[in-house]
């Protein structure tokens, strides 16, 4: 494990720093020995630990790769994302900068300017040599990945939450979000991801296939090869919650991390980071051998406190941000429903009648076989975007018991 053995730190907020991340060296392992070959689609829920999976291929870089790292969240423009992607590498990387400006007049004419720009101001640079950058963002774009291309090691560049960028752009300009996409696969495929030295690693909390689909754009990504970032199982968890609590040395009942892995459910890192650390100051308010019960207390004060409601709160909001009608007001109805459900959720019948109903409700005749792919697909997202899982076969339950109780307290 790449752990520090002293004492791995909580994370509630920030990703895992790269020497205290568990559980992932055979996942990074297969993910470098893929990213040899091909362009890769990191899927994953937010808050599962995907952005500390990318810290650590940028922390510590294999087979020759120079890795540069990008979060493209609030960007609404393909000028924005090459812009922003200069500017990390000349922060992170000026050596490689001023190796892709042999040949490249307009990052030349930038770097010769450098010393009368102001530190983290690398992008006002880049305008004031094009003050036309937006309109000749394809060209620029070209450019910077043909001088990759002639570095003499591979580039690795992670894009890490694409699927926002895209959203932004298509409220703004539809048509430029195709532009952009259709742009973005040419240059992926040509050349072959096994001879381009420019690697891309996408990443999105955002179901990205389910939103570009929705957009009747799902074939300008499908070349990506899409790997999934493995849930934690539970014997991982139960290691966890024993490790943290031993190396600050308290004393438990040997059922306690077995409790605490029941009742986080389907294990969010997020969550399970903060009722470990919950138990650990339930102890150390009160020093004592901690039992199965202090699961229980623990559980239901993280349900109504500030820092968890605080956190919780986005997997409601964020709904009415990514899904739209009429699957936007049948999510609510949906998880709703399920969190008033007792152990073991309700069956895919009882939520397709329970999807009907809502329509229904809300006045929108569809033709049968439209609520069928509506319910189908907005089953899809809930368990791509990690609020429910198929715990058996056409049975459905929130994927995590956190969020189901939390749910069920304030929006059931």
């Amino acid at each position: 494990m790449s752990y520090n053995s002293d004492c791995p730190e909580f994370y509630t907020g920030a990703p895992v720093d790269s020497t205290d991340l568990m559980f992932r060296d055979d996942f990074l392992t297969d993910l470098w020995e893929a990213l040899r070959s091909r362009h890769i689609l990191l899927t994953a829920p937010r808050r599962t630990g995907k952005t500390s999976v990318m810290d650590h291929l940028r922390d510590y870089p294999q087979h020759d790769f120079t890795v540069i790292y990008q979060n493209v969240q609030d960007l609404t423009h393909p000028a924005d994302f090459f812009q922003t992607i200069l500017d990390t590498l000349q922060d992170r990387n000026p050596e490689l900068v001023k190796h892709l400006a042999k040949g490249w007049k307009l990052l030349a004419d930038t770097l010769d300017r450098v010393a009368e720009i102001e530190f983290g101001e690398f992008k006002i640079g880049l305008r004031t040599t094009d003050p036309q950058w937006r309109e000749h963002w394809r060209q620029h774009g070209d450019k910077l990945l043909a001088q990759i291309r002639k570095q003499k090691y591979p580039v690795l560049l992670i894009v890490d939450e694409l699927p926002d960028m895209l959203f932004n752009l298509e409220q703004e300009n539809p048509a430029l979000l195709r532009e952009f996409l259709a742009w973005f696969r040419a240059q992926r495929q040509n050349p072959h991801p096994s001879k381009d030295l420019a690697r891309w690693l996408i990443g999105g909390s955002v179901n990205l296939s389910g939103t570009l689909d929705s957009l009747g754009l799902v074939d300008l990504i499908n070349d990506l090869d899409d790997i999934a970032l493995p849930v934690l199982t539970d014997a991982q968890v139960v290691e966890f919650v024993r490790l943290m609590l031993t190396k600050r040395g308290v004393e438990f009942d040997p059922l306690v991390p077995e409790c605490l892995r029941a009742r986080l459910g389907r294990p969010i890192p997020l969550f399970m980071q903060m009722a470990t650390q919950e138990l650990y100051r339930s102890w150390k308010k009160t020093p004592r051998t901690l039992q199965p019960d202090d699961v229980d207390k623990v559980f239901a004060h993280m349900i109504v406190s500030t820092a968890a409601r605080d956190k919780l709160q986005h997997y409601y909001s964020r709904i009415a941000k990514y899904y739209k009608e009429p699957r936007l007001a049948a999510a609510y109805a949906l998880l709703g429903q399920i969190s008033l459900s007792a152990e073991g959720g309700l069956s895919r019948a009882a939520l397709f009648q329970e999807f009907e109903r809502h329509l229904a409700e809300e006045g929108r005749p569809l033709p049968a076989h439209e609520r069928k792919r509506h319910f189908d697909q907005l089953l899809r997202d809930l368990e791509n975007d990690f609020y429910v899982s198929e715990i058996e076969v056409n049975q459905y339950d929130f994927a995590s018991g956190i969020l189901k109780a939390w749910w069920k307290k304030y929006y059931a």
